[in-house]
């Protein structure tokens, strides 16, 4: 009876997920390059300089003729310029640079989840979504849920409810019910 219970839930949950595809998300040009995040450096012509690398603990790269390059905090068109201003002139005469993400850090769901842990960020990612990846809500799940946002420098926790977006980084807390 318990599996046939959270199994409805789980359908519950999808379903209400399809009526969330018009939300507005961050563009993916937007978005902020942080520790952990996997990505591809392309330059035209170039296939000992195309790789992929994952940013580290200090959000930095460590990329062939520039050595360390800070990428923390920066979109992937703002540093594709700052490689492609670094292999200009001395190393290529017009380098064609692009950066993508390949995979982005995770976020970390607990509390009254049934699978808590870290889990990779994809684009449109709700707290709705992020509970499905964990098992969904146990039986002893609130409506309580609080975020804190990997940028926000005080580390404040946030009311949050099961649409609010999910960010890289984020650490998710459903709480308990006491009823």
């Amino acid at each position: 009876m318990q599996r046939i219970i959270s199994l409805g839930c789980f359908v519950l949950f999808v379903l209400i997920s399809f009526g969330s595809f018009g939300e507005e998300r961050p563009a993916v040009s937007d978005y902020r390059l942080g520790s952990g995040d996997l990505i591809k450096i392309y330059v035209l012509n170039e296939e000992n300089l195309s790789m992929e690398v994952r940013l580290s603990d200090a959000g930095t790269i460590s990329y062939p003729f520039l050595g360390e390059i800070h990428a923390l905090g920066r979109t992937v068109g703002e540093l594709a310029a700052q490689i492609t201003q670094g292999l200009k002139g001395p190393y290529l005469v017009d380098p064609k640079v692009s950066v993508s993400v390949i995979e982005y850090r995770k976020f970390f769901i607990g509390g009254e989840v049934k699978a808590p842990g870290g889990y990779p960020f994809q684009p449109g990612l709700t707290i709705q979504k992020a509970v499905a990846l964990a098992g969904g809500f146990t039986e002893r799940a609130s409506s309580d849920i609080v975020v804190i946002h990997e940028d926000d420098p005080t580390q404040t926790p946030v009311e949050a409810n099961v649409l609010t977006p999910v960010r890289p980084g984020d650490v998710i807390t459903v709480k308990e019910s006491f009823f």
